[in-house]
């Protein structure tokens, strides 16, 4: 079969001639508009290209800040920031050139030293008001750093503001009450994703050079999909921050949210990895990328069941088929093993995984006044967590267990599991909230039908950008690999990619 490339990042794609129904199919063509297109030349490729300029002194940390904060202010098209802190990072920037400048050679330099990137709005950054993109919460300057925001100050990096996210970052797309909703930069009518939808328009537009993010139901991996990215969710406890407060949540269930890299390249991806892994880790990610020609002999089990499949019609987009099949093609061509499985799931997860995704709502402590303010699906699946008992939130959690176990068991047979993407395009600004809160939530999940199930069994997954469909949208696939091996994924992803 011919195989379609992925546009350069941030590029626009070939307009399409005519406009698309409400809903996508994965193959309409569009009439976008666009963001303007990512730089492309010299230090601002990529970030590994920005980092070794930042390193070797042929760029200031202040130029690269500056760099990135023009980009920023002339695409407010996007609705990627809700806060942008130019003059902290200036100020951060200029405290990272003076280290630059005093460091010695016996003395080891912070990885990521005058780095630009920027935090979702659902985590703390210190002197930074936090919204979690709720009209129904105080939004106070953060007092201290969320873990993984203060692992990523300590490696170096500038942050220059907060990104756009969905409210409490539960849903697949990126908009709320707080600001203007995050848009994707290959056609402003379509989301993002969510809920790193801002961290993911932003990278792709080259408003970032390479953005954390994080994942607790297909977080990272969705936006990255919509957007044309390598998004990486690593293992539960991969990121010591993620699991600082132990691998349960308050219910016993294991905890869904990790938190990884959003970038243009697998070699990006692997080089934030590995600033947000544990130290043993250490240049593990980027080494693995390094050396992704010689991988190969890994056995590829591809699938297309979803645990959705028994209480939603999930449809696959001939596009997302075809790059399915494009993937399991350059696997093989790259000497993997590559077949089919039958992977057979609980029928009754819809309900149980829906249980527990919102069960933490439930903990939400707001007066009657705040809760009105809340998005019409947050409001009424609050409702949902508070009608349960904590007894019955236990019970759902247990369920979530056994799938965990069982999902582990059956693709721990193989080395990798290949999974479509996304089951169709991007859907429209609006599209979702237009809806009926159940509407919403099931057509979510009909789009995202291979995500959360990673979360629940706490194994690493990647996003990979494959081909386009006939709009000139990216699309992608989905690998999952077994415990502790986020380094291959990202060396398979590079494999797909080159």
């Amino acid at each position: 079969m011919p195989q379609p490339t992925s546009p350069p990042p941030g590029e626009c794609p070939t307009q399409g001639a005519g406009q698309s129904p409400p809903h996508h199919s994965g193959n309409e063509a569009h009439s976008p508009g666009c963001a303007a297109p990512s730089p492309s030349t010299g230090p601002f490729a990529s970030a590994t290209a920005l980092q070794s300029a930042l390193h070797a002194g042929e760029l200031s940390a202040v130029e690269a800040a500056q760099h990135y904060l023009q980009r920023i202010a002339e695409n407010p098209q996007l609705g990627a920031f809700v806060t942008v802190t130019a003059e902290q990072a200036l100020t951060e920037a200029s405290e990272a050139d003076a280290a630059l400048a005093a460091w010695q050679a016996n003395r080891a330099l912070p990885p990521l030293l005058g780095l630009p990137i920027a935090h979702k709005d659902i985590v703390d950054v210190a002197g930074t008001p936090t919204t979690s993109g709720s009209a129904a919460v105080p939004a106070g300057p953060a007092t201290t750093d969320h873990p993984v925001v203060a692992q990523l100050r300590a490696a170096g990096t500038v942050s220059l503001g907060k990104t756009q996210v969905p409210e409490f970052g539960l849903t697949s797309y990126s908009e709320n009450r707080v600001a203007p909703p995050a848009r994707n930069p290959y056609d402003l009518d379509l989301t993002p994703g969510g809920s790193s939808g801002g961290s993911a328009a932003a990278v792709a537009a080259g408003l970032l050079p390479v953005a954390p993010g994080s994942d607790g139901g297909g977080s990272i991996r969705i936006p990255a999909l919509a957007c044309g990215l390598v998004g990486l969710k690593p293992g539960l406890g991969a990121v010591p921050g993620d699991v600082a407060r132990g691998l349960h949540d308050s219910f016993g269930a294991p905890v869904l949210t990790v938190s990884g890299p959003l970038a243009r390249s697998a070699a990006d991806a692997a080089l934030l990895m590995d600033a947000l892994a544990d130290p043993a880790a250490s240049g593990s990610h980027r080494a693995a990328v390094d050396r992704a020609g010689a991988l190969s002999d890994l056995t590829v089990a591809v699938s297309t069941a979803s645990p959705f499949d028994a209480a939603l019609d999930v449809t696959l987009a001939p596009a997302a088929l075809s790059a399915l099949e494009l993937a399991a093609d350059r696997l093989a061509e790259h000497g993997h093993r590559v077949g089919g499985a039958d992977f057979r799931y609980d029928p009754g997860y819809f309900d149980f995984f829906t249980e527990g995704w919102i069960a933490g709502l439930s903990l939400l402590e707001l007066d009657a006044g705040r809760a009105e303010q809340l998005m019409p699906l947050t409001r009424e699946m609050r409702a949902r967590a508070l009608a349960r008992s904590r007894d019955q939130h236990r019970a759902n959690a247990a369920r979530m267990h056994a799938f965990a176990r069982s999902a582990r068991e059956q693709w721990g047979r193989t080395d990798i599991v290949l999974t479509p993407g996304l089951a169709m395009a991007p859907p429209r600004i609006g599209e979702f909230t237009a809806l009926s809160p159940a509407d919403d939530y099931a057509l979510q999940c009909r789009w995202t039908p291979f995500t959360s199930m990673v979360n629940v069994s706490g194994l690493p997954a990647i996003a990979v950008p494959i081909s386009r469909d006939a709009a000139g949208l990216p699309v992608g696939v989905q690998l999952i690999g077994r415990a502790g091996s986020e380094p291959q994924l990202l060396a398979l992803a590079a494999q797909l990619t080159a």
